[in-house]
């Protein structure tokens, strides 16, 4: 089945931005003038997707003012995101999602390929990996032979070995979602209101295969802080650029 809808989590402070952030959530930071947020948006749409359904909290009215440009976008918002992680995020929007979709996060700057690769993948449950970044901020990914989660830390030396780094892109079905749901429940009964939807995915990979697709060369960063905006501005946004006018 066709993936049509996609999910953003963008419910968070974004507080290592510092004043970047204080009247605006750190998916309106801007890249060549416009909202890194917006660029995946119109990715999104042009990858196909007709439903972007937003989990929102800190300055939510941005995102909301956003949907007067974009009928695709729907927006809820957790009246907890001060607290919570970005599973209860994701869990707040468990009744707004009907089928098998992309889940993002807010502050990814990308290459367009990787929502292709993932579209056009028959694999229903996949998580999008690069190779080595160098971006002091890695996510580090441990997969079997199968190219199976296995694992994930921003330790390296906690995994056995490492397939790639977290890129922040990932396909779920809906029984996985499901998985998912039950398994945050678990955690937000014993207090774990911090847990993020990574650790939901290493949580349930014992039983469910989460494929590990890896682009080694892959054009993309997050940015939460000043040295991560630097990096996107001098080095990745270029790269960006170029990768996509040559897929043109």
């Amino acid at each position: 089945m066709a993936i049509k809808t996609a999910v953003i989590l963008a419910a968070g402070l974004g507080s290592r931005l510092k004043d970047r952030t204080k009247t605006k959530p750190k998916g309106f930071v801007e890249i060549d003038n416009k909202a890194i947020v917006e660029r995946s948006i119109e990715k999104l749409i042009n990858a196909g997707i007709t439903t972007i359904i937003i989990g929102t909290g800190y300055l939510s009215e941005h995102y909301d003012r956003l949907k007067d440009k974009y009928p695709q976008i729907i927006t809820c918002r957790s009246s907890k995101y001060a607290e919570t992680g970005s599973m209860f995020t994701l869990y707040n929007l468990r009744e707004l999602v009907k089928e098998d979709f992309l889940l993002l996060e807010s502050d990814l700057l990308y290459d367009r390929k990787g929502l292709k690769e993932l579209i056009d993948d028959a694999r229903p449950d996949i998580i999008l990996a690069s190779g080595k970044t160098g971006s002091n901020d890695e996510v580090y990914i441990e997969a079997d032979n199968n190219h199976n989660l296995v694992n994930m830390s921003k330790k390296a030396d906690d995994l056995a070995q490492i397939i790639g780094e977290l890129v922040g892109i990932s396909k779920i079905s809906m029984p996985t979602f499901g998985k998912m749901l039950a398994y945050a429940e678990t955690q937000f009964e014993h207090g774990g209101n911090q847990f993020h939807y990574e650790n939901d995915f290493v949580g349930i990979s014992v039983g469910t295969k989460i494929y590990v697709k890896k682009i080694e060369n892959y054009s993309w960063c997050e940015i939460d802080d000043e040295d991560h905006l630097n990096r996107a501005l001098t080095l990745v946004y270029p790269r960006i650029i170029e990768a996509e006018s040559l897929d043109e």
